[in-house]
């Protein structure tokens, strides 16, 4: 039995991380959120350690590993400009950290994190779940035996919608979530990248504050993209139904199928995190250098070979009337 702790508590995500300890048979002994709403670890481990305060859960990890216990692994789920920090905690203090996508804002984080694990043996272990999932283990190995001539033609359509309250968090905030490809869209191209391979070039033709848009070409296909959190943009079959997201992959014309099995995917990788086969820095950097370069880029407009979806009009939130 290994021992946890949880930066992040509070988001909706860490439920997944709690899940996923519990089922590898493994405990967590600390957690830490600035939100003090996470009777969910009630459900989970309710005799874990609580701390709103980075300080006091810092020095209760210390004071840990001057006893005859370890903490083994910090899982990460706190806001995307705080992982890098929240990694070097981990590593430092004699932890491997499993972190939440997307694992760094920026492309020379990864570097220096490489300077960090070697400096203290700990090691780094990034969350890419799709990798998991069944649907695209197929169509990886679909790819893999086809012609290596062949280039492939992909629209990614991904709308997950959320309310106003997102306009008023941290994820609204580019220099914190690194805007929408990176926040709802970073596992995707990292899937896309794992299958088609690099990056030849990379086009955005609208990057706005609900939606982007553009256009990846890559070794082995040409993949026009769009990421949204606009209600609006859903198909109108998605609404009728109550829905409020919406995936979409389709290679040469044909839907993939992966709307489900997403729900175990969580345990899964710490599963092969704990066998040793887990996804580390060099895994997240090309994923990392697309959206980094995306949210760089200056958008095109509707030009050249641009996703349907772009021409859809949208709802913009009152902060951003003045579009």
């Amino acid at each position: 039995m290994k021992n946890f702790a949880l930066i992040g508590a509070a988001g909706y995500i860490a439920v997944r991380h709690m899940k996923a300890i519990k089922e590898t048979n493994n405990h967590l002994v600390a957690a830490l959120d600035p939100n003090d709403s996470v009777g969910i670890i009630d459900s989970y481990f309710p005799n874990a350690d609580f701390f709103v305060e980075f300080e006091r859960f810092d020095r209760h990890i210390n004071k840990i590993h001057k006893t005859n216990q370890k903490v083994d692994y910090v899982s990460i789920c706190s806001p995307n400009y705080l992982h890098d920090s929240h990694i070097r905690f981990a590593l430092k203090n004699g932890a491997d950290a499993i972190c939440e996508k997307p694992l760094v804002l920026n492309p020379w984080n990864i570097d220096a994190l490489q300077e960090v694990e070697q400096e203290t043996g700990n090691k780094l272990h990034t969350i890419l779940q799709l990798r998991h999932h069944p649907s695209i283990i197929a169509l990886k190995e679909k790819i893999d035996n086809a012609s290596e001539d062949k280039i492939y033609d992909i629209d990614l359509t991904y709308i997950t919608s959320r309310g106003n309250w997102y306009f008023t968090s941290w994820k609204a905030n580019h220099e914190k979530s690194g805007g929408i490809a990176t926040n709802i869209g970073i596992h995707f191209f990292d899937m896309l990248t794992l299958i088609f391979g690099e990056v030849q070039e990379n086009v955005v033709h609208v990057s706005e504050p609900k939606r982007a848009s553009g256009f990846l070409q890559l070794e082995k296909a040409r993949v026009r993209w769009y990421l949204s959190v606009d209600y609006n943009a859903l198909p109108e079959d998605v609404k009728v139904k109550g829905q409020r997201t919406f995936r979409s992959i389709t290679v040469e014309g044909e839907e993939i199928e992966f709307s489900q099995g997403f729900t175990d995917l969580h345990t899964i990788s710490y599963q092969e995190i704990l066998k040793g086969n887990g996804f580390g820095l060099e895994d997240a950097r090309a994923s990392i250098d697309i959206v980094h370069k995306i949210r760089n880029a200056r958008p095109l407009g509707l030009n050249g070979d641009y996703h349907p979806f772009a021409k859809k009009e949208i709802d913009y939130h009152p902060f951003y009337k003045d579009r």
